[in-house]
């Protein structure tokens, strides 16, 4: 046994790992114990190539989209989602965006990285959804920005965490239907001027960590557009559905 092997098995003996999530033992760091990871909903098979909802059947290798969709043309090229935000995936979120719990970011990327294979084959350039500055300074970090540089870091892409910025201050969405949140996030965000020439010509992925109806994925796509983004795709770690 190697000098790294003896002193990593010495610090597991000391610090067992732990659930990521309700603190069980675990056989490995950065995991989730039998019941939360039975009691987490991972998206898999067939799934809506836009916005990366589950859906009935199985995935014949064919383009399919929700009902929503359909409806509502979005305004990027294709979405996909880890988890099912509800029960144990709820929670993970919101450890992640209010409770502190930036560890999480490392698990959760891989999950998206999973999830968006397909996506992240193009080698895109990686761009956070972006908070503004007063919530940026009171919560200390952007989440998604986290979780873009998590995943930059296993797929070996760019990522450029300011290519974005919040211009207005949006009150919280939660609640609202799509309309009004499209009102609310009119102009609200733009390119940053300074990074702007990153995102010319080339294949951009948004992150963000919960999609509900899609507006600030939105308004974050038509700025990338605006910026000469030759297309636009987003990954979230977490997709909210209709009761």
């Amino acid at each position: 046994m190697t000098l790294r092997a003896r002193i990593q098995t010495a610090v597991s003996l000391v610090y067992p790992a732990r659930c990521l999530n309700c603190g069980g033992l675990v056989e490995s760091d950065f995991g989730l114990c039998s019941a939360c990871w039975r009691d987490t909903t991972f998206i898999s098979g067939l799934v809506c190539d836009c916005c990366g909802v589950p859906l009935p059947g199985e995935a014949d290798g064919q383009s399919v989209h929700c009902d929503e969709c359909l409806s509502s043309p979005r305004d990027w090229e294709q979405g996909r989602a880890a988890i099912m935000y509800g029960g144990q995936g709820r929670r993970l979120v919101l450890a992640l965006k209010h409770g502190d719990r930036t560890d999480l970011a490392r698990p959760a990327s891989g999950w998206m990285a999973r999830a968006a294979r397909d996506l992240l084959s193009r080698r895109p350039l990686l761009v956070p959804v972006p908070l503004h500055w007063t919530r940026l300074l009171r919560r200390r970090y952007n989440q998604s920005a986290l979780l873009a540089q998590g995943l930059a870091a296993r797929e070996g892409c760019e990522c450029c965490p300011d290519a974005l910025i919040r211009v207005s201050k949006t009150p919280m969405l939660e609640g609202r239907s799509r309309a009004e949140r499209m009102t609310l996030l009119a102009d609200a965000i733009r390119p940053n001027p300074r990074m702007s020439e990153r995102l010319t010509g080339r294949q951009v992925l948004l992150v963000d960590d919960v999609m509900t109806s899609g507006s600030t994925l939105s308004a974050c796509a038509r700025a990338c557009i605006d910026a000469g983004a030759a297309g636009v795709s987003i990954v979230v770690l977490a997709r909210v559905t209709a009761a």
